[in-house]
């Protein structure tokens, strides 16, 4: 006989010829020679030397040890003492239930949704990321869910977490803002056969995600093509100058068109516009004599307008100084006053009417 000792934390498993006999715990025991001692720590997962089965018909090594199934498609989240330890794949796991406080949570991955009682916080660690697949839904926007090619439902804005496995998830977002379609430098054909290009622009916004994604292909696409169409349709309904003239018609028109259009996209036109009107550059020569003209001929009528107005002073004066000597008299000198104005130097003679001398001096010689 020998006497051999199990310290605390560790228990012994006794076999004889390689055949399991029993199991000791904490304390001194005796053992014959031809039995062997194998100790192990009650804080380490138990990995069995022989069959499972055979050491699980002793009821006293049984009520001390726990043993975990993992099936195909499950993992199984290992907890000691309330914190996270580690993922157990697919096999047979036995631990020592005496020592250490286990838990063990259980996940189906052969399911989409991530409904097992796990916090969010483990999601990232290592163990557990490679099974997670994670999408982003950002604040100003919302997606629609596709599994195997199925629409399952919409997502609102989040973090979304899901089991891996051999289901395809796809997820498809839509940007919620008022967003703006540009159309740029549209080279299009007026009434009078007159090309211009356009910049035109609309702002809207997604009201339909699932009509949008779902139920169109570039959607975003499509309402440039039908902006692009009524833009078209306008324009070559209405003469250069008319096009010049009614700018803002024609946008309200084209919007009032095209919002039909594209409520079947899921979208919802709030305002368009005609940003510029770009002329080649032989019509904006021709545009610019026409307009050099215009101001001409309006320059021309106020020029007219102002002589005509100063004959009829005149006129007027002239009959006041007819019936008015003294008036008229004044009036000349004021004119003489003007002349004088303009001469350097004037010589008149000490004898005779000064006047009537300034007078023979201005005087034109007949």
């Amino acid at each position: 006989m020998k006497r051999v000792r199990i310290h605390a934390g560790n228990v012994g498993l006794v076999f004889k010829n390689g055949d399991y006999q029993r199991v000791i715990t904490q304390g001194k025991h005796w053992l014959r020679f031809s039995e062997r001692l194998s100790t192990y720590a009650l804080n380490m997962p138990f990995h069995a030397p022989k069959a499972l089965e055979v050491l699980l018909k002793d009821e006293a090594l049984a009520t001390i040890l726990t043993l975990v199934e993992v099936k195909d498609n499950e993992i199984v989240l290992v907890y000691e003492n309330n914190n996270f330890k580690n993922v157990l794949t697919a096999g047979r796991y036995t631990y020592w239930n005496t020592l250490i406080d286990y838990k063990f949570v259980t996940a189906d991955l052969s399911k989409i949704s991530i409904t097992e009682a796990i916090k969010k916080n483990l999601y990232s660690k290592a163990e557990l990321a490679k099974y997670i697949r994670v999408f982003e839904v950002a604040a100003y926007e919302k997606a629609i869910m596709i599994v195997d090619d199925e629409f399952v439902k919409i997502l609102e804005h989040g973090t979304y977490h899901f089991w891996r496995n051999d289901q395809t998830i796809k997820i498809a977002k839509a940007d919620m803002r008022q967003l703006q379609l540009e159309i740029a430098g549209q080279e299009l054909l007026t009434k009078d056969k007159a090309t211009v290009r356009i910049n035109f622009y609309a702002q809207y916004k997604v009201t339909d995600i699932e009509t949008a994604l779902m139920r169109n292909k570039d959607y975003e696409k499509q309402l440039y093509i039908t902006l692009q169409l009524a833009l078209r349709a306008f324009i070559g309904a209405y003469t250069l100058d008319e096009l010049l003239e009614q700018k803002e018609t024609i946008a309200e028109a084209v919007l009032k068109d095209v919002k039909g259009q594209a409520s079947k996209l899921g979208v919802n036109v709030l305002h368009a516009g005609m940003r510029d009107v770009i002329l080649p550059g032989d019509m904006k020569d021709i545009m610019n004599q026409v307009l050099i003209a215009h101001k001409k001929a309006q320059a021309n009528v106020v020029t007219r307008r102002e002589e005509t107005a100063s004959t009829r002073s005149l006129l007027n004066t002239a009959k006041l100084m007819e019936d008015n000597t003294m008036l008229f008299k004044l009036k000349e000198m004021e004119y003489v006053e003007k002349i004088a104005d303009k001469i350097g130097e004037i010589t008149v003679a000490g004898n005779g009417n000064v006047i009537e001398q300034l007078k023979d001096i201005f005087s034109v010689n007949k």
